[in-house]
């Protein structure tokens, strides 16, 4: 029985009222029926909806790579070191030459600096190298059918639809990462439809195949998420040893003037005129930087703090920056022992999340509070101290 005479059925039997969410878990089959009836509740044809979800298949491969995104688990100083190397630079640094004209137009239109999109592009394909074999259709509705983040998948289900409608997704052929990104800079479907460019003129988003296409439509979407033009976003800075370290992290934005007359000083060239806020990475004898306001925008392409000091640190890096100073950074915590570290922040009553062992924010701001209680260094990092304290 296809689908459409399945959801018909279904609809029949006042199983699921037409134009009704589509609920997580439960039967697959089921839950394409229920996504079905909320795309043509969205004016989507019955048939195009019935085409494309009919060959949709659940991913056990897919659900095995979200929940194995170990590599977040890394400090800043090792995931940079993992990510960043001299041929990267050196290809980012050809790359910039070989599609200059579209640079200066992603510059023009949208006020994103090149470097930024270069460090996205490098990261998440290796400049379109290598973007991802998992059949998009069958990893968006996988994961949408998927209790974990519903909210986050099903609309990139419903969007992935409306793509296929428009002649711009083949749900049999469409392929990318396993979190349903497609192209060179991994735009997930909502993202595509709001901002998608024809950045070659040919008539066509081609975001796998197109430089022009995926970087003009990246910067739409940089622009989009709300990126400042001719602003800086990072900065790498030197930091006194007295200073307040519980002032430190995004939560807290001081003016330059306000860092300076702490001590704060920039590694290379002066503090820009911007509120900003102290990154400590790995602690206050690590690497220091000055998030300005468009670090922010980051976390909007990518959830992990590591990912984007990271990503922001590149960019930084292709524009000249020197490499930055590692300093001694206290000994952190491995897999297990952060996960330990969650639990009996989580019994304390803070909000860190999952148990992921991964330093995220609500984890960051948990181990500073309890540093400032137990009159520790309030700089974020969790220690092997710290743990034993708790």
């Amino acid at each position: 029985m296809g689908l459409l005479k399945q959801i018909s059925l279904i609809c029949a039997l006042g199983l699921l009222p037409l134009g009704a969410h589509a609920q997580c878990g439960g039967s697959f089959n089921a839950f394409k029926a229920g996504l079905q009836s909320e795309a043509v509740a969205r004016g989507i044809d019955p048939k195009t909806a019935d085409a494309f979800l009919s060959g949709v298949r659940q991913d056990p491969a897919v659900l095995k790579a979200d929940r194995a995104q170990g590599v977040f688990q890394r400090p800043f100083i090792d995931f940079s070191r993992r990510l960043i190397s001299q041929n990267r630079i050196d290809t980012g640094r050809a790359k910039a030459r070989q599609y200059a004209s579209v640079f200066d137009q992603v510059e023009q239109r949208y006020g994103v600096d090149r470097h930024v999109l270069l460090a996205f592009w490098a990261f998440e394909t290796d400049y379109g190298a290598f973007q991802g074999n998992f059949n998009t259709a069958n990893a968006l509705v996988t994961l949408a059918h998927d209790c974990r983040r519903p909210d986050l998948f099903r609309p990139q289900a419903l969007a992935a639809i409306e793509l296929y409608a428009q002649g711009g997704f083949d749900p049999r052929t469409t392929t990318g990462a396993w979190a349903g990104e497609i192209g060179m800079v991994q735009m997930l479907p909502q993202d595509i439809l709001t901002n998608g460019v024809d950045g070659d003129g040919d008539g066509a988003v081609r975001l796998k195949t197109s430089a022009p296409d995926a970087l003009m439509s990246g910067g739409k979407m940089l622009q989009h998420l709300g990126w400042r033009a001719n602003e800086p976003w990072l900065q790498e800075v030197t930091v006194p040893a007295n200073i307040d370290w519980s002032l430190s992290g995004v939560g807290t934005t001081k003016s330059p003037a306000e860092w300076q007359a702490m001590g704060i000083e920039a590694r290379q060239g002066p503090l820009a005129d911007l509120p900003a806020s102290l990154i400590l990475p790995q602690g206050h004898k690590g690497p220091a930087f000055l998030a300005y306001p468009n670090f922010n925008v980051y976390f909007d392409w990518n959830q992990s703090f590591t990912y984007v000091l990271t990503a922001a640190y590149f960019a930084t890096r292709l524009a000249g920056a020197q490499i930055y100073d590692a300093g001694t950074p206290d000994m952190g915590l491995g897999a297990d022992q952060m996960k330990q570290l969650q639990r009996k922040l989580q019994a304390r009553g803070y909000d860190v999340g999952n148990i992921d062992g991964i330093l995220g924010a609500g984890t960051r701001s948990a181990v500073q509070a309890e540093q400032i209680r137990l009159g520790l260094p309030a700089d974020a990092w969790p220690t092997p101290a710290l743990l034993n304290q708790l």
